[in-house]
């Protein structure tokens, strides 16, 4: 299967609920991970990787930053006369809250954009995990096997998502039992919310749910049709954690700081794109002192920073104390000024001599532009 033959959707405000700091200004697809990018870039970057021509993101409320972010596509080689990126917001208040039910609501509002895509194969993601993999192995199997669907699913605890597929029963690729129960107690084999499948059939389905009344994308698609479709199963082995909560935000940035899953997410052979800065280079104090940490472009350190993450245009001054924390960018810290495992969004200022401390398995989070 040819990846220009595959169309690409992404729903930026999937499971939007999951992490309210964040997204109460912000699309889930635009928050910022891992010292200098979007959750959207990971997605973007592995369609476009994988020969993907045409991209529809799927918007429904707070996305200026994600306007402002993928522009026209230029960083992913999407911005193009023909196919390229497309964002598909809702059309009216009906169709925003009909998008909040589920994605199935999305769909609905955007099937005059698939009856104008070419494209004979349909890809459906989100945004609420990160990972870097070749999705043309996907297409492949997807195709050799024959499948009517395709679903990405991994290993672990499920995610404290809204609606989570739980794959039950998975029989030579093929899953034949499925459910939607909270299995969060125990590691399971769960989707990660990327399904491939025909346009054709897309749109059959889209219809079918919408003759009836439906408004589950999961019954619709997947708990109806397990019996009736052959739905298949490619696991993702590569690192791939999944964003359901404030501290799972935490926890994956954190984990870039061992090297084995930074190489794995940005280290392959298909880089991840992003919006580019041009910044200065990052600049260290005669008496600063960082230790493993990820320092962004922009960013002046002169005092401490220990096992903390700091996005472009931070500046910890002189006898500041930086640990265990993630910064986003403008983040100010003062002289003097302690933070240990706190999560500051865009401009936020620490005044000198202040005192910010949460605990591993509950970060303080400080909202954009406040002042401490």
């Amino acid at each position: 299967m040819r990846g220009n033959n595959v169309l690409g959707i992404i729903f930026a405000n999937a499971d939007d609920r999951c992490i309210p700091e964040f997204t109460g200004i912000r699309s889930m697809a635009s928050v910022p991970f891992g010292g200098g990018y979007r959750l959207i870039d990971f997605t973007l970057s592995n369609m476009v990787s994988a020969g993907i021509g045409k991209v529809g993101i799927v918007t429904n409320n707070n996305y200026q930053s994600l306007m402002d972010h993928i522009s026209g596509g230029k960083p992913w080689d999407l911005s193009r006369k023909a196919s390229g990126l497309y964002l598909l917001p809702p059309f009216t208040s009906d169709a925003a809250e009909n998008y909040n039910t589920s994605r199935l609501g999305a769909l609905k509002n955007i099937t005059h954009f698939l009856a104008r895509s070419d494209q004979e194969y349909v890809l459906l993601t989100d945004c609420t995990y990160v990972v870097n993999m070749d999705l043309g192995e996907l297409f492949d199997y997807h195709e050799k096997n024959g499948y009517d669907m395709t679903l990405l699913y991994k290993h672990g605890a499920a995610p404290r998502l809204a609606v989570q597929p739980v794959l039950e029963c998975i029989e030579n690729g093929r899953i034949t039992k499925l459910s939607l129960a909270d299995y969060s107690g125990g590691e399971v084999d769960y989707a990660v919310k990327a399904v491939l499948m025909k346009k054709s059939l897309l749109e059959r389905l889209i219809n079918e749910s919408a003759a009836k009344g439906r408004n589950s994308f999961e019954q619709s698609f997947f708990l109806n049709n397990v019996d009736r479709l052959k739905l298949g199963a490619f696991r993702v082995e590569s690192f791939c954690p999944v964003i359901d909560s404030l501290e799972s935000y935490f926890t994956a940035n954190f984990a870039l700081l061992d090297q084995a899953n930074y190489k794995a997410l940005f280290g392959g052979a298909h880089p991840v794109y992003t919006k580019v800065y041009d910044d200065m280079p990052a600049v260290y104090g005669l008496e600063s002192d960082v230790k493993n940490s990820l320092i962004a472009d922009g960013c002046i350190i002169e005092g401490e920073v220990e096992n903390s993450i700091l996005f472009r245009d931070c500046r910890v001054e002189k006898d500041a104390v930086v640990k265990n924390s993630i910064v986003m960018p403008g983040g100010f810290i003062g002289q003097g000024a302690m933070v240990n495992y706190c999560v500051t969004d865009k401009h936020v200022t620490v005044r000198g001599g202040r005192s910010l401390s949460g605990a591993d398995s509950f970060p303080v989070y400080i909202g954009k532009n406040i002042q401490i």
